[in-house]
């Protein structure tokens, strides 16, 4: 045919051999080095090499490219080990997976299954309520989204390049070429921009990762055009190699990926292939192509999958990294169970022919572990009721333990685990939350809508937001009315940069107040940061505290922000103990006595600073539950059983400011 695309297919035995070097690369730095080793990139350019070679190959045979038989060859390989994991790794989920995380769970199953499950750890990333959040042991598929993601992308590419083939006599690997060159240079610049910009979310964004498969089409049709030296060819394949190694020790890949500093693992991985063209005695061809090692990569995809699981509920049950004797047996049983399903599942599906069996085999189990996710997800959903207050005062006083100076029986805490990732204040299920990139200003109306005595305006971050449910526990006895203004994961400060969503967020919450200060009786807001590391104010919060105390002419109840603790409590309870868990509690520097409000240089007469540091704490140390309550939701958040029983501490501060300015 004269449209063909001229391309030499022979097997390339080092691309085995480098397969399972990428997926060992993967597990032991997991296991042993809890960083990320580049090993998922090499993947990407693998797979940009193999399925440009099958595509153009195909073509060339049949002169046709249809998108079923495309896409179901690929199913046929990659979804039934995809069915066997998720599936299996469910069903252990419910009785070794802390509760805490269970939905979260489900959730990325479903995801894992579905191939969209980058887009899911994406938002959750750079979801600042869920970054504290410990990994689920489905985490690892977002990189099998990508791939299933890119194969779409490769159809659309080449059913555009196979018609202009069709269409004129041209050069197909110079169309070719131009089309992969364009691809990468727009992924890649697009790549270096989002790393620079919104790295937590780059990394899973698949726009960012186009140019890595555009690598390795490129080799796959310009490799072997190549030629080079043997002497250099065992030299640049050996440095490849042991650079691909160090990937790992030389960046940290989880921060810096998937910009410019990606184009080291995928350099080595050019270089070796590269070094492929040779046969040479001496060069790495020769140990990466060798019998084991291409047998050894037969079974890398499997490795891949598995090694996470087994990792993840270790890490579930036992604290820090794994010993040698465990790393090398989560290892060694990957190896196994990849076998298993290599030989006794992949491969007798995969040789199925295109037709009514194998359609039917492969969609019976994607919906068999699709119904069976949903079904463990409403029955875990079954076992959560809500929290009432009857049963803060039945036998969960909380903070009024401490101020009431009562004991009480100990009994079950309440949240439960697995119900505290949700005992939010109510403006997150309500939707009176802005994020960080957002400049709509949300107002939330709470407590007494009619008639009322005061209005109290909730100003400020997450830290401020989770005030509301002790404001609201005495509101109606009050007569008050609660207006929220919350974006979370920005300050409440004069700090942001001009024209940026923080900034102009906050100059309309100030206007707001400015505007309707004649409504409004008291602005609460958290005054600093719960770190002992800034142990003032900074500068921006300060001022804009002191803008409504001045300007606004408005009293502001400046709560000292609580101690924050780097590590989520919750999760850490749950798998670790109540003990281990106080322990790594008081093993964080702790805020000092002395309130933030008093080192600041000038302050508003209308600030008036209060300080419940002592309401988390007992005999002087911080404590994950008081009162047979569980006090956070992450890491410093309060969840907000625990803020409602704070509500009598906050109604006599907050009705004594209300009053002397009245």
């Amino acid at each position: 045919m004269n449209n063909q695309i001229e391309l030499e297919r022979k097997f390339r035995p080092e691309i085995e051999g480098l397969r399972i070097v990428a997926a060992l690369l993967v597990a032991v730095y997991h296991i042993w080095f809890n960083r990320i080793s580049g090993g998922v990139d090499v993947f990407f350019v693998i797979s940009g090499f193999l399925i440009t070679t099958s595509i153009i190959s195909r073509y060339n045979r049949t002169g046709e490219f249809k998108f079923f038989p495309y896409i179901f060859n690929l199913l046929k390989r990659l979804l039934p080990s995809i069915i066997v994991v998720v599936f299996t790794t469910a069903i252990i989920s419910v009785f070794l997976l802390p509760k805490s995380i269970i939905e979260k769970t489900f959730n990325e199953a479903v995801a894992s299954l579905l191939y969209y499950q980058n887009w899911q750890l994406a938002i959750s990333n750079t979801d600042y309520l869920d970054q504290e959040q410990m990994s689920t042991p489905f985490e690892h598929f977002w990189a099998m989204s990508i791939q299933g993601q890119f194969y779409i992308v490769w159809f659309l590419l080449f059913t555009v390049i196979f018609f202009i083939l069709r269409k004129n006599n041209i050069n197909g690997i110079k169309i070719v070429n131009i089309f992969l060159i364009s691809l990468f240079a727009l992924s890649f610049s697009y790549s270096v921009y989002l790393t620079e910009v919104n790295q937590p979310w780059a990394y899973f964004d698949v726009g960012t990762r186009v140019w890595e498969f555009s690598l390795g089409g490129l080799l796959a049709v310009n490799l072997t055009r190549i030629k080079i030296k043997s002497l250099f060819g065992d030299i640049i394949g050996w440095a490849g190699l042991i650079g691909l190694l160090l990937t790992g020790v030389v960046f940290d890949v989880s921060t810096m990926f998937p910009g410019y500093v990606a184009l080291w693992p995928m350099l080595c991985a050019s270089v070796i292939l590269l070094s492929g063209n040779i046969n040479s005695k001496y060069g790495v061809k020769s140990f990466l192509g060798s019998k084991w090692m291409m047998k050894a990569g037969s079974y890398a995809f499997g490795l891949y999958l598995w090694h996470w699981v087994l990792l993840s509920f270790y890490q579930y049950h036992f604290e820090g990294n794994p010993d040698l004797f465990v790393g090398l047996s989560i290892i060694i049983v990957s190896f196994v169970l990849s076998w298993l399903m290599t030989e006794f599942i992949e491969t007798p599906i995969r040789s199925m022919d295109l037709g009514k069996k194998s359609i039917t085999v492969l969609s019976s189990g994607l919906i068999f572990t699709l119904l069976l996710i949903v079904g463990l997800y409403f029955s875990h959903q079954s076992t959560i009721t809500d929290i009432d207050g009857e049963h803060i005062i039945d036998g969960h006083p909380g903070a009024l333990v401490i101020a009431d100076d009562v004991r009480v029986e100990q009994k079950e805490f309440i949240p439960s685990f697995a119900q505290a990732k949700e005992n939010l204040a109510d403006i997150y299920d309500d939707g009176y939350v802005s994020a960080r990139s957002s400049e709509k200003l949300r107002i939330g109306e709470y407590g007494v809508l009619e008639d009322f005595d005061y209005t109290i305006a909730l100003v400020g971050s997450s830290y401020s937001a989770h005030w509301l449910g002790a404001l609201q526990q005495f509101a109606e006895e009050e007569n008050i009315r609660i207006l929220t203004m919350i974006q979370v994961s920005s300050r409440f400060s004069t700090e942001h940069e001009a024209g940026t969503p923080q900034r102009i967020w906050n100059d309309k919450a100030i206007s707001y107040l400015h505007e309707n200060k004649q409504d409004i009786d008291l602005v609460v807001s958290t005054s600093d940061i719960g770190v002992a590391e800034l142990p003032e104010p900074p500068e921006g919060m300060a001022e804009q505290l002191n803008i409504i105390g001045d300007e606004v002419g408005l009293p502001v109840m400046a709560i000292r922000g609580n101690q924050r603790f780097g590590f989520n409590i919750v999760e850490h309870l749950e798998q670790y103990g109540y003990e281990s868990t106080k322990e790594e509690m008081m093993n964080v520097e702790p805020i000092s006595n002395t309130h933030p409000w008093d080192l600041v240089e000038y302050k508003s007469s209308n600030i008036h600073p209060v300080d419940y540091t002592e309401y988390f704490k007992v005999n002087g140390e911080y404590e994950p539950v008081i009162g047979n309550v569980l006090i956070y939701y992450d890491g410093g958040h309060i969840n907000n059983t625990y803020s409602r029983t704070l509500g009598p501490v906050l109604q006599e501060d907050v009705m004594h400011i209300i009053k002397d300015h009245n």
